[in-house]
């Protein structure tokens, strides 16, 4: 059966690659050639144009493409009460030997929310769109994972449970205002309860002090405690990958370790999942999904151009319901295309495609 709430049959998970018009207004601003209301102006624009593309492939979600941002979750977190972005020595390493623009995130002062500029990126995709108006934003947990201890001033939070306490609030009220501002569809971007599925990752986490045991624990409260700020009729999901800039990844290991915990105590309506290779394991810890919960199936690889035949992602669809009722599926790409503004290694035209055919596929799978 077709579905009229979100997550829907055929889905995606939020950000797409940026039109060359923008790319270009966003190298120009970065020179000082033009302003930033021109610049705003251009995103205005492409953001228009992305959202009746996505109408016209037959999606019932419309993102802005995430297009007013540089990176998936720096753009949000700096505009937190008590954190700053910084200019670091090096960026955030990827498989291949590439690494993103040097960029930092640290919390110099209590962390809180008392309002962010993405209220009114909100509120602009809300008046242009018809279809199920989606926003994304990175989960709490991704504030912390970044730095840990040594990005949160000890003189500010000698406790970090008091840091996880205060940033578990500040995102319940990011949640609440979301809701206030007419959003009923509010994505979690949650990567890091997969790497911590990765045993390199949870090596990494004890050689700088964290205890990758509790982590999960910890990352989980602040979930609940975020989506405790829900407005009536809001669908809150979260996607959980491995890492995407430039078609590249970080971490890698099955949902196993973390599954039973992630579909039975965290209160989110839906999960996006990537499931594209076999660096994301089977799909058995779906057997853990409780009645009322939906899984969007991240099948169709945004990391490369090459479609996915429809044969093939019906197949796959069909191994996934040994271990979950079909009705609790939807289908997506299993990471947006363009999670920072660099967007991965495949053209708009081949990204056009996959998404049709995740429509055509819901189609025949599902109906409607």
């Amino acid at each position: 059966m077709p579905r009229t709430t979100p997550p829907f049959r055929a889905d995606h998970v939020g950000s797409l690659l940026r039109p060359p018009a923008l790319r270009q207004a966003r190298m120009r601003r970065e020179r000082g050639v033009i302003t930033e209301g021109e610049l705003a102006a251009a995103e205005d624009a492409a953001i228009e144009e992305v959202i009746q593309r996505q109408g016209a492939v037959g999606l019932q979600t419309a993102t802005d493409g995430e297009f007013r941002r540089a990176m998936w979750h720096f753009d949000f977190l700096e505009r937190l009460d008590g954190v700053e972005s910084f200019q670091s020595d090096h960026g955030i390493a990827f498989q291949g030997g590439i690494e993103t623009r040097p960029k930092g995130i640290r919390v110099l002062g209590k962390v809180g929310f008392s309002g962010h500029p993405m209220l009114d990126h909100f509120r602009f995709l809300r008046d242009r769109t018809r279809a199920a108006a989606k926003m994304t934003i990175p989960s709490p947990s991704v504030l912390h994972f970044r730095g840990g201890r040594r990005a949160v001033d000890a003189a500010i939070y000698p406790d970090m449970d008091e840091f996880f306490h205060d940033l578990g609030q500040a995102y319940r009220s990011a949640v609440r205002a979301f809701g206030e501002a007419g959003c009923r569809y509010l994505q979690l971007d949650e990567v890091n309860l997969a790497y911590l599925c990765d045993p390199n990752q949870r090596q990494m986490l004890r050689e700088r002090g964290d205890d990758p045991d509790r982590l999960p624990e910890i990352y989980a409260a602040m979930l609940n405690t975020a989506i405790s700020g829900r407005c009536d009729g809001m669908t809150i999901t979260m996607h959980l990958c491995r890492g995407n800039f430039r078609s590249s990844w970080i971490a890698q290991g099955g949902y196993e370790p973390v599954a039973e915990m992630l579909f039975n105590r965290i209160g989110v309506d839906g999960y996006f999942m990537e499931f594209d290779t076999e660096r994301a394991g089977g799909f058995e810890p779906l057997r853990f999904v409780p009645a009322g919960k939906t899984v969007v199936l991240g099948l169709v690889s945004s990391k490369s151009g090459e479609l996915e035949s429809a044969d093939y992602l019906q197949r796959r669809i069909d191994q996934a319901t040994e271990f979950v009722d079909a009705d609790q599926l939807c289908l997506s790409p299993q990471c947006g295309f363009a999670s920072t503004e660099e967007g991965n290694c495949l053209t708009e035209d081949e990204q056009w495609l996959k998404l049709e055919r995740i429509v055509e596929v819901a189609g025949k799978v599902w109906g409607g």
